[in-house]
C-alpha cells in the first residue's frame, strides 16, 4: 500500500517529495506469534514438575541393632509409615510419642525418587514434636571389601 503527500496533484512530473512507499515492519505476526506461546506456557507450567532428582548417598554400614528403631518411612507417591504401619501426618506426631514415649530421635527412610515437598512436610512435623530427624541412607556394597 502506497501513501503519497503530494495533496493529490498526481499530474506533477519531476522530483517527488515523499511520494514513496513507506517502510513499516508489520508486527501484528509477532504478537500473534508471542501470545500463542504465552497462552502455551501458561496451559503448560502447571503440568511441569519443578524438582531436583537426587540420588541418596551410598555409605558405609554401621553397627546392626536388634532393637526397634522409630523408622518413619514415605513412600514414592507420599504416604506415610510410623515402622510399617500407615499413618496420617496430622496425627503423626502424636502416634509417635505414644508408640517410642521416650525417644529423641528418629529416623526418616525415603524413596529417591520422592519429590521434596513430603518430606519436608514430615521433617517440620517431627521437627515441631521435638524429634531429632536422621536420614536413612542405603549401606554402599562396594565399600565392604575392605
Amino acid at each position: 500500500m502506497a501513501f503519497s503527500s503530494g495533496g493529490g496533484d498526481f499530474s506533477r512530473r519531476g522530483r517527488s517529495r515523499g511520494n514513496g512507499s513507506l517502510a513499516e515492519i508489520n508486527i501484528v505476526p509477532l504478537v500473534d506469534v508471542v501470545l500463542v506461546l504465552l497462552v502455551i506456557f501458561m496451559l503448560t507450567a502447571h503440568v511441569m514438575e519443578f524438582g531436583l532428582e537426587v540420588e541418596v548417598p551410598k555409605v558405609k554400614q554401621s553397627k546392626d541393632s536388634s532393637q526397634e528403631l522409630p523408622v518413619v518411612s514415605v513412600s514414592k507417591d507420599g504416604n506415610l509409615f510410623l515402622n510399617e504401619k500407615g499413618v496420617n501426618i496430622n496425627e503423626l506426631g502424636a502416634a509417635f510419642k505414644k508408640k517410642f514415649p521416650g525417644a529423641k530421635a528418629v529416623y526418616l527412610r525415603a524413596d529417591k525418587q520422592t519429590i521434596y515437598d513430603p518430606i519436608a512436610q514430615v521433617v517440620s512435623v517431627l521437627g515441631e514434636a521435638g524429634l531429632d530427624v536422621r536420614l536413612v541412607t542405603q549401606p554402599d556394597d562396594a565399600g565392604s571389601g575392605k
